[in-house]
């Protein structure tokens, strides 16, 4: 499949913005820190300030689990007192033990299998 793709919506508590920037950017900061296959980590903040998205890509399915696990404290506080309403959308096939893993962590998942997608254009000479 190539990369693993992720996206994490989730909202951010009422009057509580501040220290939901602070938060991910400890996350942030792990992830450069210590993640080796993370290809994209993006946060998005909407034009209110009230939800985040978070785009994510890495070099496989492996990668997204090290990464979890690299920044599971950060993200336990961050949710305890920042954030809630936790979706996340992967795109790619559902492998059985990252189902059972999102089960187990209760997280909101959905999952996208490919259809279809635009070949890179090749230039001829």
């Amino acid at each position: 499949m190539g990369q693993f793709e992720v996206r994490a919506r989730l909202k951010i508590r009422e009057g509580q913005l501040e220290g939901f920037k602070r938060q991910a950017a400890e996350i942030m900061r792990q992830a450069r820190e210590k993640d080796t296959g993370t290809v994209a980590y993006d946060w998005y903040l909407s034009s209110d300030g009230t939800q985040c998205e978070v785009r994510e890509a890495y070099v496989d399915a492996d990668a997204f689990i090290e990464h979890a696990f690299h920044v599971r404290e950060a993200r336990d506080i961050l949710f305890a007192e920042f954030a809630h309403d936790h979706k996340m959308t992967i795109y790619g096939d559902p492998e059985p033990r990252l189902v059972e893993l999102f089960d187990r962590v209760g997280v909101n998942v959905t999952w996208f299998t490919l259809l279809q997608a635009l070949e890179p254009v090749s230039v001829h000479d």
